[in-house]
């Protein structure tokens, strides 16, 4: 009992040490190296102002004003704060148990597709995933409907890691899974699947006293992301990529391919679309009969066709490794900038968030990194997000604390 509520204690100290960020009155990071996700591309040895949550000013030795808080960033980078991909972070626990995990709907017993599922209405920022994840370096992610009963898994939107119960911005997201998994839960065949979206779809038409696949609630929803939305097709396989690029043309839709690891040989086509691709580029191997041809070069090839690449982990209490997976890519051939805006400024254009960059009247989002932010040995030295400083503690930062004391002056090894 005095364990468990130690562990309780520990992680109630981690919510309220991140909810005390720094609340500075102006914070100037001086001689840093400006990742600016603008025109102007990279800036050296730039100072930047923030004050009252906003990019004041931008250039070089600028003046220090009483009481102002100077972070010098000696030449080494800052960027806008990552974007953690594709997670259920504010939605999960522990995602093995089912009590601690909000992000799907199962069991309903409804006979129903649910458009309205909205994963949003179950979020919370008490998560102790959400500082651990923006502590490295990251402000915001789009929150995941997982596959549950139906090939229409549910709907979200972009979420900001502020610490805020309604940090959510952009246009309403719907999510479809397309694979063999979901087949096996809806009809026992892709066929089947396609079968009933096309059915649903066609319920757009029809009078409410007709509905039967979803709600009167469910078409709203449906009818109102058809129109302004985006749809986010989780899918790997290249015949399903394609009928999925069919499916976007017959019904108009704002569309993203998730997963997409066979995306390569569809490239032309998914450009000629204008269809994003998020996908994980450390997908060398078949997981399964869905991606047979999955390769390490995919985003590069996407990217040198035109199609515009994101990037995910497909985890929630690892996203960080989406610097890793972005890495990847660039040691691939994806060209440097083009995957640093893709942790970046790309997904909020694509989800119609917030503009991610570092200009005069920008909100302050901002990482600060030891070094190269796509080097898995480089770490976010400190983190700002709506111009606050976060206080960089999470609950596997005080647990190392607690548990790892240091001896200064020894190798790692004789750590006591």
């Amino acid at each position: 009992m005095k364990q468990h509520l130690s562990a309780v204690l520990t992680m109630a100290t981690a919510f309220i040490c991140v909810s005390g960020a720094s609340e500075a009155g102006s914070i100037l990071i001086h001689d840093a190296q400006v990742h600016s996700m603008t025109a102007s591309g990279s800036l050296e040895h730039a100072d930047i102002l923030i004050r009252d949550g906003v990019i004041q000013a931008m250039g070089m030795e600028l003046p220090i004003e009483e009481e102002t808080v100077v972070i010098d960033a000696k030449g080494l980078p800052v960027t806008p704060a990552f974007f953690a991909g594709i997670t259920i972070s504010g939605l999960s626990e522990v995602e093995m148990v089912s009590s601690s995990n909000d992000a799907a709907a199962r069991g309903l017993h409804t006979g129903l597709s649910h458009p309205e599922f909205d994963v949003t209405k179950a979020y919370t920022p008490f998560s102790s995933v959400i500082p651990i994840t923006r502590v490295e370096g990251f402000g915001y992610a789009l929150l995941g409907a997982q596959q549950g009963d139906r090939t229409v898994a549910g709907s979200s939107r972009l979420v900001r890691f502020d610490g805020g119960f309604d940090s959510f911005e952009g246009k309403d997201v719907l999510f479809i899974d397309i694979d063999g998994r979901s087949a096996g839960v809806d009809g026992g065949s892709r066929a089947a699947q396609w079968m009933l979206l096309e059915q649903l779809f066609g319920e757009l038409a029809v009078a409410d006293d007709d509905l039967t696949l979803m709600s009167v609630a469910g078409k709203r929803r449906l009818k109102a992301i058809q129109r302004n939305g985006v749809f986010v097709f989780s899918t790997h396989r290249a015949a399903d990529i394609h009928r999925t690029l069919q499916f976007i043309a017959k019904h108009e839709l704002n569309a993203v391919i998730h997963g997409g690891r066979e995306a390569w040989i569809l490239a032309e086509a998914i450009a000629a679309a204008e269809v994003p691709v998020i996908l994980n580029s450390l997908d060398n191997l078949p997981a399964d009969f869905d991606s047979l041809g999955a390769r390490l070069d995919n985003a590069t090839l996407l990217h040198s066709a035109g199609v515009q690449v994101l990037f995910t982990s497909y985890e929630t209490h690892n996203a960080r490794k989406v610097r890793q997976v972005a890495g990847n890519a660039v040691s691939y051939g994806l060209p440097y900038e083009v995957a640093l805006r893709a942790m970046t400024a790309t997904p909020a254009e694509i989800f119609g968030g917030r503009a991610r960059s570092i200009e005069v009247g920008a909100i302050a989002d901002l990482t600060l990194w030891s070094g190269d932010p796509l080097d898995v040995t480089s770490i976010a030295t400190q983190v700002i997000i709506d111009g606050n400083l976060d206080s960089m503690v999470s609950r596997q930062t005080l647990l190392r604390d607690r548990y790892l004391p240091r001896v200064d002056d020894a190798q790692r090894a004789y750590i006591q």
